[in-house]
């Protein structure tokens, strides 16, 4: 009987790990079935260029599997039960149920809206394609009002953006030079750009302050309504569409199934990304809670997918044909910021995650971000190019 393999999510990391399955195993002995909600890949890096208006690629997973062995099941995945080791799907024809013998966890994450009153009923987050386009649907409206719409603030349309991380970084510059009739203001806890060089903030600052887009920094917000963001403060802010990146967290199931996981609902990994309560489960992306090589735990990105990825492969690859176990790296590098089309920042961190004092900037920065993005995309639409050609055989007995 061949050995089942079950992928949960073609984001990044389950492509990734799905692809190198397939061309290193021998299809004689295993079958890799990948399980993703949206029958389309999603450019996770650029949904807010697509939420801004730009047009982005979305690949068919039918297309970017074909010719791999894999199976591709369009449905969302309802529970995980590890004691049985099935996993319970919901689609078009009412679903069912897949069993699996290696189970390979990369649902991802979702905005995290839980903690303000409001965010979840009011505001908008771009942490999924079909949100980003709630969103982008929106600011053409405002772009294009009704005759005779009145505005909460007056004048043109106010878009608020709540987080300054990456994506709230992100997401306010890109609106602001894509829409410049729109009003944009970003929402900063602390300093704007605080895990960025002291240089690298100021390039921030001036980004900001040419796109027009207003920053409020040590700014707490306690509440969302349908045309205010309320600040601790006293603050009130009008909003026409209020942007929630305030935070990412993941989905119940893990947790539900009974998989140990941390607060915030990330399956805990050893070493080979293996659950430490269930290690028929690997988990990669941001639903795994994976220590670096430096002690410190991997943030949720793209470049942590593809670390994590490789070594759940390689450890899944290890364990089914008796070879040993080799451990990839597990680093962070630093961090890309884009600012719009024609501007970024590049900033590299230390072996404890803290920012080096050079950083790089404008045009080129936003190359190089943009070219990541390119190779990430043509990555995951080419999922077995350049692996080894040769396919191993699963050995006779697999250890627990």
């Amino acid at each position: 009987m061949k050995h089942r393999i079950v992928v949960l999510g073609a984001g990044y990391a389950g492509a990734y790990v799905a692809g190198n399955l397939a061309r290193r195993l021998s299809p004689a002995d295993t079958g890799i079935t990948v399980v993703n909600a949206e029958p389309d890949f999603v450019q996770r890096l650029r949904l807010h260029q697509l939420a801004a208006g730009r047009q982005i690629d979305a690949p068919r997973l039918a297309d970017v599997f074909a010719g791999t062995g894999i199976r591709l099941r369009v449905a969302r995945v309802t529970a995980v039960d590890p004691d049985r080791r099935a996993v319970a799907v919901a689609d078009a024809e009412g679903g069912g149920e897949l069993g699996y013998d290696t189970l390979v966890y990369a649902l991802g994450s979702h905005g995290d809206d839980r903690a303000v009153p409001g965010a979840a009923e009011h505001a908008f987050d771009i942490a999924a394609r079909p949100s980003a386009l709630r969103l982008r649907a929106r600011l053409d409206d405002l772009e294009k009002p009704e005759k005779g719409e009145e505005r909460a603030g007056g004048g043109s349309g106010t878009v608020v953006v709540v987080g300054d991380g990456l994506t709230g970084i992100e997401t306010a510059t890109e609106i602001a030079e894509s829409r410049p009739g729109l009003s944009v203001t970003l929402v900063a806890r602390g300093e704007l750009g605080a895990r960025l060089s002291e240089a690298a903030r100021a390039h921030l600052r001036r980004a900001c302050d040419r796109l027009g887009v207003t920053v409020l920094e040590h700014t707490v917000v306690e509440a969302v309504e349908a045309q205010r963001v309320l600040c601790a403060d006293g603050t009130v802010l009008a909003s026409d569409a209020t942007v929630w990146t305030a935070g990412f967290a993941v989905g119940p199931l893990a947790a539900a199934a009974g998989l140990e996981v941390t607060g915030d609902g990330r399956i805990v990994v050893d070493r080979a990304m293996r659950s430490v309560s269930h290690p028929d489960v690997h988990a990669v992306g941001d639903s795994a809670y994976a220590l670096g090589d430096n002690g410190l735990p991997l943030p949720m990105s793209c470049a942590s997918a593809g670390y994590t990825g490789r070594q759940a492969v390689e450890a899944i690859l290890g364990r089914l044909t008796g070879r040993e176990i080799p451990h990839t790296r597990l680093e962070y590098v630093g961090n890309h910021i884009s600012l719009g089309r024609r501007d970024g920042i590049l900033q590299l961190v230390d072996g404890q995650g803290r920012a080096k004092p050079t950083y790089l900037g404008g045009r080129k920065a936003a190359r190089i971000k943009a070219g990541i993005v390119r190779m990430s995309l043509w990555g995951t639409e080419h999922p077995t190019f350049g692996l080894p050609k040769r396919r191993r055989r699963v050995a006779a007995v697999v250890p627990a």
